[in-house]
């Protein structure tokens, strides 16, 4: 099994404000769904705010860096077996939010 990372930008999310409990129903039941099937991880929206960037030295400044042009609005952490049913959980993810989903997988980490 590998997990994937799906999330979709800051700002994606452009339908009218009244919709808001429409989609977040929608979302929900997607979130439900996960569970129900076993998938899900983690996950969830992120307030838009600019990040703290932590430095290597340990200085702290307001980011994110200015040349970042998104930043990441929500997302979901899940565990299936291919790459191809990570997509059709995007899908009801991108259906469910009114927004494109990014996939990605998340490398193993053989000493864990």
């Amino acid at each position: 099994m590998a997990r994937y990372l799906i999330s979709f930008d800051d700002g994606a999310m452009t339908f009218p404000e009244e919709d808001l409990p429409a989609v977040g129903e929608a979302a929900h039941g997607v979130v439900w769904a996960a569970q129900e099937a076993g998938v899900w991880i983690f996950g969830g929206g992120l307030q838009s705010q600019r990040a703290s960037v932590v430095a290597t030295d340990g200085t702290i400044a307001e980011g994110p860096y200015p040349e970042t042009k998104a930043v990441i609005g929500g997302f979901s952490i899940i565990e299936v077996p291919t790459h191809e049913e990570a997509l059709e959980w995007a899908g009801k993810f991108a259906t469910a939010c009114r927004c494109a989903q990014e996939v990605r997988k998340i490398m193993d980490d053989p000493l864990v």
